[in-house]
């Protein structure tokens, strides 16, 4: 049912006088017509629309007392839609123009976006992040532009129980350390709600940039109820952007530090009443901070949906990546790094490889769709699938510790050719209904993931090079190269019912997964495999008070089977982890802000670590994590918006080795604090101007195992400067400066052992114009 002009003129009884006037709103997560609906006849207010326009969209839950106007900013946030109050009350809803952001309201063109409301990935249906016992945060579009973010792991920065660090400068691959486990913190990322199906044992890792995606949303702990294997720490669930039944032209120009330029376009639009499309595409390319060193990247994003009846909806999606120049991965001893090594450090420029042995070039292709049918008022079914293809070639030289007391470092040469392919599918039936006195949703599902990985790997000696005068030309002396073929089966299915009683609201789910894993090695004719099955648990209960106050409580369960061997060849066990958690979350009735606080405890089992230069890993015992988390998300005005965060985590060894029982795991810090305000000017000589300022710091990471030295602690500053160039006459254009590292501090960012320490990013200046045309 939707307001048409018609239809409006018959709710125009009841005429909205002031835009101050606030209304009691309890709606839930549900298609924006609807919710359209709902909120005329809450308020009384008269919408005018064409019905074109909202088809398809979703939005948010709104609960609390709203305005209209605020209420409105709700639920067209992200949606490419604005309204336009009219003389007599009444409100017109249109596509939003080019000289307007569509994340601002254009009855109110300076105001900043309003915070994130909703997310999917913690249980796979709309549902508030405010009635989610569990803890959840979420990235927009906009703080992505906003804070210049130029990877997935940039954009999480400013999130709570995150660490984005690890490696320091590297931007290869995303590396998301959540809660403190760091291990396989590569293969945590989702896309669209199917795992990105990588190979953390290869040099196959996925990356999407984030100039193709919409939001980003941490879920934090275990989730293995939903998606089968995963970290303990959480996952990330990265939100690519859809086609639009607006248009939509933008033209992207970009220029920075070390000699970087890029360029970007952003084209959707309506292919008559029921299709739509959108083809999104970037080139880019430049030298990084480390000497002889470049990165390059080209892609692409063709997707298409069409309304193939008013009940069902299909989704076509496809991205192709080419990555010629990878940018650097490699870390140095922590004597020349921490500390002085012979009375010198290293500095952060200085490359410890080879020029004419250094490449990574990586070519990913996927292609999906996702189908959704509304059966009838009770029943939906849904389907999501992706086949995926990414080719590596490597070839490095990397160091691994000083000879002897010289300048010198030894070096070790690491080459690679590897194919992956991977299919992944998730099919679902959502019931809604009233039964024993709650309101249900039941999901069942079924998920099916399949990789095979082939890689030809080559390693060799390579002489050593001064660290402080350092002459290159080189060559390798090589082994025997020895041929892998890894593949990983997983089959799940998985029951979760979300249930609600007046302010109560209850969560329960299990899954069942059924995982192979083989691992052979071609050239010396070893096999290793596994059949595991396994059964994952989640609980929760919240309680969501009248005033906007949300406790919870929660239990969680996690397992990863592993495709690595350890020195007698035999498989590793699968890791197991199960986590406690209780929080308070408050969003204002004004829904302007939303603030989280969570406490958790999470026991991972059967951990193991891979012995340097061999790819032969170690049992080593338990890790126990636990900390306090803390995030507020608000709005203090319509034009300051502030983000702050801290995180408190203690994560050790239990049950452990002697030389290790009760210490501390390295790559975790066990403070960090964000703070990010963001300012829009909206009247005066400043008009159209946005100011962005941050600070992070990050404290007490143990450099080692052992826990003998400690990462000096570090603070660094990022800002943004934007303006709207329409207020000079340059209608659509808008420029943007970001500076990451504004005082350009020089820091050791993390170390995952004393032979390996990761260099922090330096300062980096970036240019960004943007056009849009429509």
């Amino acid at each position: 049912m939707s307001l048409n002009p018609l239809r409006a003129a018959l709710f125009g009884a009841v005429i909205l006088t002031s835009a101050a006037q606030a209304a009691s709103l309890n709606l839930p997560a549900q298609s924006l017509d609807q919710a359209l609906l709902d909120l005329a006849d809450a308020t009384g207010v008269t919408l005018i629309y064409d019905t074109a326009l909202i088809r398809g969209k979703q939005s948010p839950a709104l609960r609390g007392d709203y305005s209209t106007t605020a209420a409105l900013d709700q639920l067209l946030a992200g949606s490419g839609l604005r309204y336009r109050r009219n003389d007599d009350g009444s409100y017109t809803l249109e596509t939003a123009s080019a000289q307007t952001s569509r994340a601002h309201s254009p009855a109110r063109p300076n105001v900043l976006a309003a915070v994130a409301v909703t997310a999917q990935a913690a249980t796979k249906i709309d549902q508030p992040t405010l009635e989610t016992a569990q803890s959840i945060s979420v990235v927009r579009r906009e703080q992505i532009e906003s804070q210049g973010s130029e990877t997935v792991q940039q954009a999480l920065r400013y999130t709570p129980g995150v660490f984005t660090d690890q490696i320091g400068a590297s931007k290869r691959y995303d590396y998301v350390v959540m809660r403190g486990f760091s291990d396989d913190s590569i293969d945590n990322i989702y896309l669209d709600g199917l795992k990105t199906m990588g190979d953390p044992g290869t040099f196959n890792s996925i990356q999407v940039d984030p100039y193709f995606l919409e939001r980003v949303e941490v879920v934090k702990g275990p989730s293995s109820v939903l998606y089968g294997r995963a970290s303990p720490g959480g996952l990330v669930n990265l939100t690519s952007k859809q086609p639009l039944f607006e248009t939509r032209q933008e033209i992207q120009f970009r220029a920075g530090s070390n000699d970087y330029l890029g360029a970007a376009f952003d084209f959707a639009g309506p292919l008559g009443d029921r299709a739509a499309y959108r083809i999104i595409g970037l080139t880019e390319g430049g030298d990084t901070q480390f000497d002889h060193v470049e990165q390059k990247r080209h892609a692409i994003a063709p997707s298409f949906t069409i309304d193939l009846s008013d009940r069902t909806t299909l989704d076509l999606m496809a991205y192709y990546q080419d990555d010629p120049e990878g940018g650097s991965h490699s870390g140095l001893p922590a004597e020349g790094t921490l500390y002085r090594h012979n009375g010198r450090y290293v500095s952060r420029h200085f490359f410890e490889g080879e020029p004419g042995y250094e490449q990574y070039e990586r070519t990913q292709k996927m292609i999906g769709y996702r189908l959704e049918h509304v059966i009838n008022d009770t029943f939906r079914f849904r389907q999501n699938y992706r086949y995926l293809e990414s080719d590596v070639q490597l070839q490095q030289v990397y160091a691994y510790g000083w000879v002897g007391d010289s300048n010198e470092l030894n070096r070790y040469f690491s080459g690679a050719d590897e194919h992956l392919s991977a299919h992944a599918v998730d099919t679902q039936l959502q019931a809604d209904f009233d039964k024993w006195g709650l309101r249900h949703t039941v999901l069942l599902g079924f998920d099916y993931q399949h990789r095979d990985a082939d890689a030809l790997w080559l390693n060799g000696t390579f002489p050593p090079i001064d660290a402080f005068d350092p002459v290159y030309g080189s060559g390798p002396t090589m082994f025997p190269a020895e041929s892998h073929d890894r593949k990983l089966i997983q089959t799940g299915v998985y029951l979760q019912d979300t249930m609600s009683l007046n302010n109560w609201r209850f969560s329960l789910g299990g899954r069942q997964d059924w995982v192979r894993t083989a691992n052979v090695n071609l050239t010396q004719g070893v096999r290793s495999s596994q059949n595991r099955s396994q059964f994952s648990s989640r609980a929760g209960v919240l309680y969501l008070f009248d005033n906007g106050l949300a406790p919870y409580v929660s239990y969680s369960e996690s397992f990863k089977p592993s495709t690595h061997a350890d020195e007698d060849g035999d498989p590793l066990k699968p890791t197991e982890g199960t986590q406690y958690e209780s929080g308070l979350k408050y969003q204002p009735r004004d829904g302007r802000g939303i603030y989280t606080l969570s406490l958790f405890h999470i026991d991972q089992e059967n951990i193991a670590v891979r012995l340097p230069q061999i790819e032969i890993y170690k049992p080593i015992g338990q890790i126990r994590s636990r900390g306090v988390e803390l995030e507020a998300q608000t709005m203090v005005t319509d034009q300051l918006a502030l983000q702050a965060s801290y995180t408190y985590t203690d994560i050790r060894y239990q049950d452990a080795e002697q030389d290790i029982e009760g210490n501390r795991v390295n790559q975790a810090p066990r403070h960090q604090a964000a703070l990010w305000g963001q300012y829009r000017f909206n009247d005066g000589a400043l008009e159209s101007l946005d100011v962005g300022l941050g600070a992070r710091v990050v404290t007490d990471i143990v450099a080692d195992r052992a826990n003998t030295r400690t990462v000096p602690s570090y603070t660094l500053f990022d800002a943004s400067l934007g303006y709207d160039l329409s207020r000079i006459g340059l209608h659509g254009m808008n420029l943007r400066v970001n500076v990451n590292n504004l005082t350009d501090k020089e820091y050791v960012a993390s170390c995952y052992s004393l032979d390996y320490c990761y260099m922090g990013a330096e300062r980096s200046v970036m240019a960004t114009l943007t056009y849009r045309l429509r």
